[in-house]
């Protein structure tokens, strides 16, 4: 299916605002706080900010949610970057399409707390959760970019913890090779509207040193899938993250994992951010609404 007109905007847009300002670790924050105040919670939507493990957080509610299902969503931004107000445009509608109850943390971010504490943090307000009486199998774990490797790595500290898993991993356009590998940083850079890898580089070397990048819980596509939950990947034909992954998927399957890889044309690095503005975001969010009632 080919890109709507408004993609074919919004993907200029992006270019101009993000790509080529080329901007530094301070004004990617400041940036991302001025476009957070744009944004008006949709009716039919509550917003609860508490206080969780030491970690500022916020329970995004649904009117009609269910009771029962919780989305924990870890935001993406490079590991240096995010917090609750930058994705609440993307969260609050995922919230309302899928119809469950969102929690949206902020943990600690680099290069102030470097790796492992964005780790801790995430752990922590899992198992926050189970101590709540959440069961894991209503709990759903997602996450965009280096949110979306975060997920997997939580996964994997989970598993070989011995603690119970979430249902299943939503991953929009995940970050999860930090030693950059695939062959997507050469033949994407330059359709990629929103990242490079020279920037991606920056921010891996704030998060952990350079011998630490093949870490399995830096860089989840080094990592054994074995019983994972179920998996959902999104990502953009037009992203230098491609292979991140196709990685993943490729390397969840060979380990028995039920996987779905959603490549979408002409889509850039999480084009979900853009929620209403523009279609494909809402599908994007409808296919995930199929895919969480299959498990």
């Amino acid at each position: 299916m080919k890109p709507s007109l408004r993609a074919y905007f919004w993907r200029f847009v992006m270019r101009k605002m993000l790509k080529e300002r080329h901007l530094t670790l301070a004004q990617n924050r400041v940036s991302e706080a001025q476009m957070a105040a744009f944004f008006r919670l949709p009716k039919r939507l509550r917003l609860e900010k508490i206080v969780l493990a030491g970690l500022a957080a916020a329970w995004i509610r649904p009117d009609d949610a269910d009771p029962h299902k919780i989305l924990l969503y870890l935001h993406g931004g490079g590991y240096v970057a995010g917090s609750i107000d930058s994705h609440l445009m993307l969260c609050a509608p995922l919230a309302q399409t899928l119809k469950v109850n969102l929690l949206l943390p902020e943990y600690r971010l680099a290069p102030e707390n470097p790796f492992p504490a964005a780790l801790e943090d995430a752990l922590a307000v899992y198992r926050w959760l189970l101590a709540q009486g959440h069961r894991p199998e209503n709990i759903l774990l997602a996450g965009d970019s280096a949110g979306g490797g975060l997920a997997v790595a939580v996964t994997l500290a989970l598993r070989e913890a011995g603690d119970p898993l979430p249902a299943a991993l939503l991953c929009l356009s995940p970050w999860c090779d930090l030693t950059h590998q695939g062959q997507s940083h050469v033949t994407q850079a330059k359709s990629d509207a929103v990242l490079t890898t020279a920037l991606l580089k920056e921010w891996a070397a704030c998060y952990t040193e350079e011998s630490n990048l093949s870490n399995p819980l830096v860089s989840p596509v080094y990592a054994d899938f074995h019983g994972f939950p179920p998996l959902l990947i999104q990502v953009g034909s037009e992203e230098i993250l491609l292979d991140d992954a196709r990685a993943l998927a490729e390397k969840a399957r060979a380990a028995g994992v039920r996987v779905e890889l959603d490549i979408w044309d002409g889509m850039w690095h999480v084009w979900h951010i853009l929620a209403d503005l523009l279609p494909e975001s809402g599908q994007a969010f409808r296919q995930i609404a199929r895919f969480i009632q299959t498990v």
